[in-house]
């Protein structure tokens, strides 16, 4: 689509927005120093909308700059339709809260106005106990065995490195019973990690007595820059 049809369908966004918003008695103006409509409403702060054919990372940015001169900012955007970007996925929603933007969706063909998203201060709840665990899972790894950014790679978490001190425990001094295993390789869960082995790396010799696999030594040797001294 063109650059000249684009503009014809943001266009189209203006009539129903002006006339939904001097409903509500506001006073309506279209591109007011780069705006593309602005409104006001007695001594209440402005209002301005930017109009986008699509929700786009530009309509984003351009709504960003608009908070500068106003809190009352919205992002408008005509209702999804074949083949558009729709405007109202959760994500996107949750986008334009945290942002501070408001949402409103106008209907083309039929020249409704719904606001998804009213433009109000984002105010996050904290997720108490993802950001202990995320406390948990720092504090407990030792050194920095992976690389920020990287995909495709096994990540080395805090438990992966306590289940690489039991093997190299069981490397160094042979099958052990448990408790001799949480003492010599100083991981309290160790009698845990063996009895669950999610990596295949322990075999039960017996009752309470563990040794490594053959897995588990080839791990013990591919992973010393995991597991610091």
């Amino acid at each position: 689509m063109s650059r000249q049809n684009d503009n014809v369908c943001e266009a189209a966004l203006y009539a129903p927005l002006k006339a939904f918003l001097e409903g509500q008695g506001y006073e309506v103006k279209g591109e007011v120093r780069g705006c593309d409509l602005v409104a006001r409403r007695g001594e209440e702060p402005l209002v301005i909308v930017e109009l986008k054919l699509r929700f786009n990372l530009a309509l984003v940015l351009q709504g960003i700059d608009r908070l500068a001169l106003t809190q009352r900012v919205y992002l408008a955007v005509p209702r999804a339709r074949r083949g558009a970007f729709a405007a109202d996925p959760p994500a996107v929603r949750r986008l334009c809260r945290r942002l501070g933007l408001g949402l409103i969706v106008v209907g083309l063909a039929e020249g409704g106005v719904e606001i998804l998203e009213e433009p109000v201060p984002y105010r996050p709840r904290q997720a108490k106990s993802r950001a202990l665990r995320l406390i948990d899972e720092f504090s407990r790894r030792v050194g920095d065995a992976n690389t920020g950014g990287v995909v495709g790679v096994p990540v080395v978490t805090a438990y992966r490195q306590d289940a690489l001190r039991c093997a190299r425990a069981l490397g160094v001094y042979g099958p052990m019973q448990t408790g001799a295993l949480r003492a010599v390789s100083g991981v309290p869960r160790a009698a845990s990690i063996v009895q669950r082995n999610v990596y295949g790396w322990f075999a039960r010799l017996e009752r309470g007595v563990y040794g490594l696999s053959g897995e588990g030594s080839r791990a013990v040797s591919r992973s010393a820059e995991a597991l610091p001294v």
